[in-house]
């Protein structure tokens, strides 16, 4: 069976040679070295300058949006020669609400460079914070925050969902359908009115079942709620919950192995999480929602460090911009429903179809 991947990731347009053309001067130099396989490679070391980022409570490993936030932030630090820690790359990890202010304060006075703020819940923080420290170049993920020293950077998840649920819709077989949202908000929403929106786009009498568990960090609590679902018939349900949604992947992956006939799928969210659903030889992700959170990190990195940090701008990416995606199926859907699924990808690109951000 053929495969595809939706999207080859954000197409991002860096200004190269502006980032580049400081080499030779003090704040950059780049290494020549001889690769294990006699090849020349190069990387380059970026003197005086650093990023680093504040997790929601969802936290650094959360197997989605902070892990990607993360994972863009340090392979950046990587590519450009830094070490974890001050004057490199670093996190802090936020236990509460109540941390977001506490962290972004501390890592704006440990000088680092640009301090990223991960979650539409640091609105209000990044921009007290900003106001206090005006010379602080801040950026938030999800959010959007009207201060000239803050980038802001969204997604159209809506229109990534819709294709998840046109996916759902077309392979559902007991056509009883499942959403998991963490806390309802405008991002978790956009999720669930894009996926709600597909679903219906294939077959309007397939109803969504749609829960909220209020939490981003508690996969007992995703567990449970996946049980209740798979429980009344559901075969199919997409998560954006974080962390909680650990628990729909530990639901389904429990009843499959329990009866290796068992008719259940899991859609991920934000990174591809394809090794979520793993079970030996066999896997219950369906497929995943992925937002280029890493990508759009290093780019707001590379265009500071060129000094052109995007403040005051907000940057909005959806599948015409390819910042949203499905992830490759790795087979589980046949080509044929691939093909239908492609198809309202290109209506939703060339305009045709306007995706909701609201529930209607």
């Amino acid at each position: 069976m053929s495969k595809r991947k939706f999207g080859l990731g954000l197409s991002f347009v860096l200004a190269a040679g502006t980032i580049l053309g400081a080499c030779g001067t003090k704040d950059e130099e780049t290494k020549t070295s001889t690769g294990s396989e006699g090849k020349d490679t190069e990387t380059t070391e970026t003197k005086d300058f650093s990023i680093a980022m504040v997790t929601d409570v969802g936290g650094v490993d959360d197997k989605s949006f902070n892990q990607l936030a993360w994972e863009g932030i340090e392979e950046w630090g990587n590519e450009h020669g830094l070490e974890k820690g001050d004057g490199g790359y670093d996190y802090l990890q936020s236990k509460g609400d109540a941390d977001y202010m506490t962290n972004l304060n501390s890592l704006v006075r440990r000088n680092f460079d640009v301090v990223y703020g991960i979650g539409f819940l640091m609105e209000e923080p990044i921009g007290t914070i900003a106001g206090q420290q005006p010379e602080a170049q801040l950026a938030i993920i999800d959010g959007i925050v009207d201060k000239p020293n803050v980038a802001s950077v969204m997604f159209k998840e809506q229109e990534g969902s819709f294709l998840a649920g046109v996916a759902a819709a077309l392979m559902s077989e007991s056509k009883q359908i499942g959403f998991v949202g963490g806390m309802e908000i405008p991002v978790i929403e956009r999720f669930e009115a894009g996926f709600v929106e597909g679903v219906k786009a294939v077959d309007p009498s397939i109803k969504v079942d749609v829960q909220y568990t209020g939490k981003f960090d508690d996969a007992a609590l995703g567990k449970t709620t996946a049980n209740r679902m798979y429980s009344s018939g559901i075969d199919i349900i997409f998560h954006a919950a974080g962390g909680t949604g650990n628990g729909v992947f530990a639901e389904a992956k429990e009843r499959k192995t329990k009866d290796a006939n068992a008719n259940v799928w899991v859609i991920g969210v934000d990174s591809d999480q394809y090794e979520e659903g793993a079970i030996g030889d066999t896997n219950i992700t369906l497929t995943s929602m992925q937002k280029r959170v890493d990508v759009a990190v290093q780019t707001i990195a590379n265009e500071a460090m060129a000094g052109n940090f995007p403040g005051g701008k907000t940057v909005t990416y959806g599948l015409a911009e390819k910042g949203v995606q499905l992830a490759d199926s790795r087979g589980a859907i046949p080509q044929d429903i691939l093909d239908q699924i492609e198809e309202y990808s290109k209506k939703i690109v060339d305009g045709e179809i306007t995706v909701p951000e609201t529930v209607e």
